[in-house]
């Protein structure tokens, strides 16, 4: 099996090196697709240095002005040609030790959509940033509300597509309204007339604080509220 991962930069220069190991570390077939979304801090020097590294496996594309995580992902979509698509953060929040855990459902033909869950339970997670918690909670049980799903982390970066469904993802949200877009338009998606078969397991979480590099706030969750209703109702 050939796993796709797809990681947005941005911004990232004291992380990406560390995460793109960890990554490579992992026992499977990985092509690696880098989106660099204009960063500004010398994170693409660094991913130049990887791409000579590790030549046929990092390929890395370079957007000339800062869209945003949605757009990222949207050129990401566009190149993977694994049987398996994973998103994967460039800060070190989320460890690609719990791939295999992640990819299990899939190989054992449960599912065709998986989740990683902050909120599951049984995995390390850091405890700080509780609004910001509340937030991510009351966000998912809104998409739930909409998509009829009983997700307990919809914001997670961790999302893993058979390539199928990653196929017919048409990406919209530049921004980090794509959680709630691609939760949405998966609850809704058939193939061969069946609705998609969606997983979630528990993940490990080390988040950062703001002042660790943190990025999404407040106004990204104003975001997600409008595409939740706008990618359920309309």
């Amino acid at each position: 099996m050939k796993l796709s991962v797809l990681m947005p930069v941005y911004n990232e220069v004291k992380t990406v090196r560390a995460i793109v190991d960890r990554v490579l570390a992992t026992p499977f077939d990985i092509e690696l697709i880098i989106i660099d979304d204009e960063s500004t801090d010398g994170t693409h020097g660094i991913l130049d240095e990887l791409v000579a590294e590790h030549p046929g496996i990092i390929r890395v594309f370079k957007h000339e002005v800062n869209q945003g995580k949605g757009a990222a992902l949207r050129t990401g979509f566009a190149q993977a040609t694994g049987d398996v698509v994973l998103v994967q953060d460039a800060d070190l929040e989320y460890t690609p030790d719990d791939y295999p855990r992640l990819l299990k459902p899939i190989e054992d033909g449960f599912a065709d959509v998986v989740y990683g869950s902050r909120f599951l339970g049984g995995e390390a997670q850091r405890c700080h940033l509780f609004w910001h918690m509340i937030g991510n909670k009351m966000l998912t049980l809104m998409s739930n509300m909409f998509t009829n799903l009983n997700l307990t982390d919809m914001e997670t970066c961790y999302k893993v597509f058979r390539k199928p469904v990653a196929d017919r993802l048409q990406i919209e949200s530049d921004r980090f309204g794509v959680e709630p877009e691609v939760t949405a338009k998966i609850a809704r998606m058939k193939i061969d007339g069946e609705k998609l078969r969606i997983y979630e397991v528990p993940i490990s979480y080390f988040g950062r604080s703001f002042a660790e590099g943190k990025k999404i706030g407040v106004k990204d969750g104003f975001q997600a509220i409008w595409c939740i209703l706008k990618f359920n109702l309309f």
